[in-house]
């Protein structure tokens, strides 16, 4: 054998670099397995997951493995380990989108062009129903409202002076605005980042999802969802302000309030809302008189104003914990305090330089505000910004409060001496996302930009707060349009799953090649586990994450992998059974195979990078996986099976090596059914199933998951068995009842999932606390449980959530669109695989209709076990099933193809159809035995692997059966039925061709003899 020493080495080098990195795994899994017990409360037995983290964070630089002198600290080992999805350990994983609203508002210099503001609702309108960009949709409205406008008058402003002027085309502004856009999303991006990684989870993943305005990040172990969202969404626009004396901006002492009780006393002949309860001094003749002026100079109500005035503004408690006197309000309030403050006639009185900021307090335990007057110098921007901050930490203020420490750089240490020297025994507010959250009483200039940010902080209020100041402002709002939450408990349990799936199919498919093939069976078993090694060892060097998905993708690959061997085997027994010398027999075997083994590993590896490419979340995972199988498979079944194979066989008798045991020997050698003689009839079967398939789905549609149509979905864990048809019917009646609800067992008798498109149009975290809220009201209803958040154990009566999702109508819509595309790309890239190999576009073309017609039933088969009350989803993974089913498909199809080339280039267009039916009846042993062992293996992962992969399997199973079928009853006779003639001719001129090359070559051999 050729290479063999090459393929001995690269095969021990691979070995080492496997082993290092899944050692290192293991060595990072048995630290964490040490700060679990570490942080775990010897009274509850509960882990406290703070005091793990701060173990682990003792631990993050020093050396905790020592290899052949060389020391690994912590960190350095967590960057080499494989890690595990958030389907396995818990987590949260989010998908943001930058809003570009925003940016093209901030471009336009907060422009109040009343064509401007339409274009931009109109715009946000449209995006609701479209693919297209925010910015196109935005000048295809513009267009549509102002025909003849010109966006140069909008955007050339003075921020755009050195890009735009006033004669620039609508073009070229659309250029800068899409520029801007892109370079915006770059600094979230960055700024994101910054912000997770300071986060303090281990091994966060955060990615651009290119040509969307979206970022994806996931951040295993979570347990603070909320905690999250606010660290992501918050733009941290932190500003410094100078602050009014309410005397400055009042004729009266006693500020604003008593001026808005007088008119409160003045509105009280109409009916008042309900206020504030409490007291506060009665108003004096001053700010009666003020009264008098803002109701329009006499004792009349003005019923305008009174509609306004009615909430009880500042019947307001007055609440001194900090001994200023100050006038704290409940939060209900707020908006009808925000009214007055805009009224005409309060405006008329109150500096036009003047603006209101709220600021939050939390006196005995409740949330209350405090109202602050703020100086706006023309422009209405700060003095001072957030972007000059260079260091921020968590600290204590001089109460020993949880506070933020800011350092600013030379040109806001400038200025911030500047602005105190000019408000020495005044206020300065320290506002963050327009909310004051404290106004110190300046005693004396600060030089050196020190600065200190204090409230009523918990301390990791105070971090995050600290870690996103130092991160930056985000240029632009960001919303969360897609979100998955997966407790602990799903997360082992899915382990477990992913174990068990990964064993019963490796002992099944073990036992059976020893079974079947005897001593090569052996070989064989050899290469699975150094495939199953290797992929493992190359996910652990590439730093991806094993997901369940990606377990699935193993379990195939286990099933799919003794492919090649079983080619390999199958041709040296045909020799073998042609009287062909062992050694002699292996060669011929391994040469014939090879060419079959190629295309049908192209084909698969093919699919597998349209999955990776258009896929996200679980596919992509599933993709890396099957990837990484298909070329470790290769390598594995090939080459190595071949340096053991010929060592074996040293000896060059059958007694070293066998490749058949008694019960396997000449088991479907010498098959002759005429397999093209019943196309017709297969024609008719496979038409009516699928005709019967859409019927069902046009009477009743099926399911589509949350990845297809948007909404938010619920594990919820009891205490005891639920019975799912019971619980929907409780909720169906209830706050659901006009948008529909979904309840299915999952994984087992006490959880269920509960998908519901309830306020689905709404992306918000209000929208999803709000749905939350009524979903759990609901169920404590139904059920006359008790709700409680974050339990990993039930106590008798108690239900929880185990985990959760959410997708956005906009990244729904995308996901479909993708979808699509890669169905679409998976044909054609195969159609032109199938035609350059075969240089016949008839064989691209019995290929492609095979697929379409193998997606089709598969699709059916779901639809018609929804009949017997059996029912999958159609989501992402859905998709990624049936695109890894054409993969199977055709990889059937290519070994009948093949085979049929071979035999026409040695007997030409006489009996092309007895041709083909040779060519079918000599590979249907191997299609008969991968099929089954690839079955059998999707059987174990449809059992054992848990709710989230029952769809992908079930759709698998059926396209196990219907790939073997369509490869036989309906790729190979479409080609016979669309090209008799011309196939035979074609045939007929390579045989010749061939049998010329073999006579030159014999010729040149005996010349040179």
């Amino acid at each position: 054998m050729k290479n063999k020493n090459t393929i001995i080495f690269l095969t021990i080098i691979i070995t080492i670099l496997c082993v290092y990195y899944l050692s290192i795994t293991f060595v990072s899994r048995r630290i964490q397995s040490e700060a679990t017990e570490y942080a775990r409360n010897p009274e509850t037995g509960l882990v406290e997951s703070a005091k793990k983290q701060a173990y682990l964070d003792s631990i993050w630089r020093i050396p905790v493995l020592n290899v052949l002198g060389v020391e690994f600290t912590y960190e350095q080992i967590k960057k080499n380990e494989l890690n595990l999805g958030l389907d396995l350990q818990g987590g949260m994983h989010v998908t943001l989108e930058v809003s570009p609203t925003e940016i093209i508002r901030s471009l336009s210099g907060n422009s109040k062009d009343p064509d401007f503001l339409a274009a931009l609702a109109g715009a946000r309108e449209l995006q609701k129903n479209s693919q297209e960009s925010l910015t196109n949709l935005f000048a295809q409205a513009y267009a549509d409202i102002s025909p003849n406008g010109q966006l140069s008058a909008i955007f050339a402003n003075a921020n755009n002076r050195e890009r735009l002027d006033f004669n620039s085309s609508n073009s070229d502004v659309l250029a800068m605005i899409n520029e801007e856009v892109d370079n915006a999303i770059d600094r979230a991006f960055n700024i994101l980042r910054t912000r997770v990684d300071r986060f303090g989870t281990s091994q966060p993943n955060i990615q651009r999802l290119q040509g969307t305005g979206r970022i994806q990040i996931e951040l295993p172990g979570v347990d603070n969802p909320a905690r999250v969202r606010k660290l992501l969404q918050g733009v941290a626009k932190l500003e410094f302000w100078e602050v009014w004396r309410w005397t400055e901006i009042t004729p009266t002492t006693s500020a604003i309030d008593k001026m808005a009780v007088t008119i409160e006393n003045q509105s009280r002949a109409t009916t008042a809302e309900a206020g504030i309860s409490g007291q506060i001094a009665e108003p004096d003749t001053t700010s009666n008189a003020l009264a008098q002026q803002l109701a329009g100079g006499d004792s009349t109500t003005d019923n305008s104003l009174g509609a306004v005035t009615q909430s009880a503004f500042v019947t307001g408690r007055r609440l001194d914990p900090e001994g200023f006197g100050r006038i704290l309000y409940d939060l209900k309030d707020t908006s009808a305090i925000n009214r007055i403050l805009k009224h005409d006639r309060v405006k008329a009185i109150i500096p036009a330089n003047t603006r209101f900021l709220w600021a939050v307090k939390v006196v005995d335990n409740s949330e209350l505000l405090e109202l602050f007057p703020i100086k706006s110098p023309r422009g209405g921007l700060a003095p001072l910004t957030g972007e000059v901050i260079t260091n921020a930490a968590q600290d204590l203020d001089q109460r020993a409060r949880f506070a933020v420490s800011m350092q600013m750089n030379a040109i806001g240490a400038k200025k911030w001496k500047k602005i105190t020297e000019e408000n020495v025994n005044r206020s300065v507010a320290v506002v963050l996302d327009n909310y004051v959250y404290t106004a110190p009483n300046i005693n004396e200039p600060i030089a050196g930009g020190r600065s200190q940010i204090s409230g009523s902080f918990s301390q990791e209020e105070a971090i995050d707060l600290a870690n996103v100041l130092e991160a930056g402002t985000l240029p632009a709002p960001t919303r969360i349009v897609e979100e998955g939450v997966i407790g602990p408990t799903l997360g082992k349990e899915a382990q477990k799953q992913g174990i068990t799936s990964i064993f019963a199919g490796l002992i099944i498919v073990v036992i059976f090649m020893m079974f079947y093939y005897s001593k090569g069976g052996i070989v064989a078993n050899v290469a699975l586990l150094f495939n199953i090694f290797f992929i493992m060892g190359i996910l652990a060097n590439l730093g991806a994450a094993l997901t369940l998905p990606g377990i699935a993708g193993i379990v195939l690959t286990i099933g799919m992998s003794i492919d090649a061997n079983v080619l390999i085997f199958e041709r040296i027994r045909e020799e073998l059974r042609n009287d062909i010398p062992l050694l002699q027999a292996i060669s011929s075997g391994y040469k014939k195979a090879y060419s079959s083994i190629i295309d049908a590993n192209v084909t698969t590896f093919l699919t597998g990078v349209i999955l990776y490419t258009l896929g996200q979340g679980p596919v992509k995972g599933f993709a890396v996986t099957l990837m990484i199988g298909i070329v470790c498979s290769f390598f594995s079944a090939v080459f190595i099976t071949r340096v053991i194979i010929t060592w074996m066989s040293r000896k060059g008798n059958e007694s070293s090596l066998s490749f058949a045991t008694p019960f396997s020997k000449g088991w479907l050698a010498n098959l002759n059914f005429d397999f093209l003689g019943k196309r017709r009839i297969a024609y008719f079967i496979s038409a009516t199933i699928i005709i019967i398939g859409m019927v069902l789905i046009s009477i009743n549609p099926l399911r589509l998951g949350v990845d297809f149509k948007g909404g938010r979905s619920y594990v919820m864990q009891f205490d005891e068995p639920m019975v799912a048809s019971d619980v929907k019917t409780s909720l169906s009646g209830g706050a659901f009842s006009d948008v529909g609800i979904e309840v299915k067992t999952f994984n087992s008798s006490n959880t269920l999932k509960i998908t519901t498109s309830y306020l689905v149009e709404d992306e918000s975290t209000d929208a999803d606390s709000v749905v939350l809220q009524t979903l759990v009201a609901e169920l404590t209803q139904a059920t006359g449980k008790t709700f409680v958040d974050g339990a990993t154990e039930l106590e008798t009566g108690e239900f929880t959530k185990g985990g959760s999702s959410k997708v956005g109508a906009t990244i729904a819509d995308d996901i479909k669109k993708s979808s699509v595309n890669s169905f679409v790309i998976s044909i054609v890239a195969i159609f032109f695989y199938i035609l350059i190999r075969f240089r016949r576009w008839q064989f691209s073309l019995g290929a492609i209709v095979a697929l379409i017609h193998d997606a089709l039933i598969v699709i059916s088969a779901f639809a018609i076990a929804a009949v017997f009350g059996i029912n999958f989803e159609i989501d992402q993974v859905f998709i990624g099933a049936l695109l890894t089913i054409m993969g199977y498909s055709i990889n059937d199809t290519v070994v009948v193809f093949d085979r049929i080339r071979e035999n026409l280039q040695l007997k030409g267009s006489k009996d092309l159809i007895g041709t083909f039916n040779t060519s079918i009846n000599s590979t249907i042993n191997r299609t008969l035995i991968t099929s089954m062992t690839t079955f059998i293996v999707v059987l174990v992962l449809f059992i054992f692997g848990g709710e989230v992969l029952r769809g992908f399997s079930f759709a698998f199973l059926i396209g196990i059966i219907i790939g073997t079928y369509s490869s036989v009853f309906v790729a190979t006779p479409i080609v016979v039925d669309m090209t008799k003639k011309t196939l035979g001719a074609a045939a007929d001129k390579e045989r010749d061709s061939a049998r010329a090359k073999a006579s030159a070559k014999a010729a040149a051999t005996a010349g040179q003899a």
